[in-house]
């Protein structure tokens, strides 16, 4: 299996264990899970997979953590890189911005060379009215609603490592 780290950018705490139960699925070592804040140049260089993470807050935006972090994966040679997206998001309170911060990370990455994996999440099972996360009538990413949905949250998170798996 290619070599994977795990980023997230969380506030509250529920992105970052996300991100740790995705970890435990794909194998990946806790050493190799990092708050969003803490990417740098030799990280991104150290992968072959970066599974990304983010929480969406206030009107659609990008968790805080990320500010510094993207400009580190805009800057850095992601040709040979492998990109998996997943975040979270409240379906009911933010219907308008479900998501939101995946398709931010998506937007400012797509024309990096990078290889997108386990980005043709369906939207099925998913209530929601809008989201920048949906390509092509698909989420870029594992989209994920601890505050509505927790009960699905497993079962998502299995299918999609096991997708992940499948495709490095």
């Amino acid at each position: 299996m290619k070599k994977t780290g795990v980023f997230y950018g969380s506030s509250t705490g529920t992105c970052e264990e996300l991100a740790q139960q995705i970890a435990d699925k794909m194998g990946v070592s806790q050493s190799d899970v990092y708050s969003a804040d803490k990417l740098n140049a030799d990280l991104v260089k150290e992968y072959d997979l970066l599974i990304l993470g983010t929480s969406t807050w206030g009107d659609g935006e990008l968790q805080d953590d990320w500010y510094d972090g993207i400009k580190v994966l805009k800057n850095a040679d992601l040709s040979s890189k492998f990109i998996a997206l997943f975040g979270c998001g409240d379906s009911e309170s933010y219907c308008d911005t479900f998501c939101d911060g995946i398709g931010i990370l998506y937007e400012d990455l797509k024309d990096s060379g990078c290889a997108f994996i386990g980005n043709k999440v369906s939207t099925d099972d998913y209530s929601f009215s809008s989201s920048i996360a949906v390509v092509n009538g698909a989420f870029v990413g594992l989209a994920l609603d601890e505050v509505n949905e927790s009960n699905k949250t497993a079962g998502r998170i299995e299918a999609w490592t096991e997708e992940l798996k499948s495709k490095i």
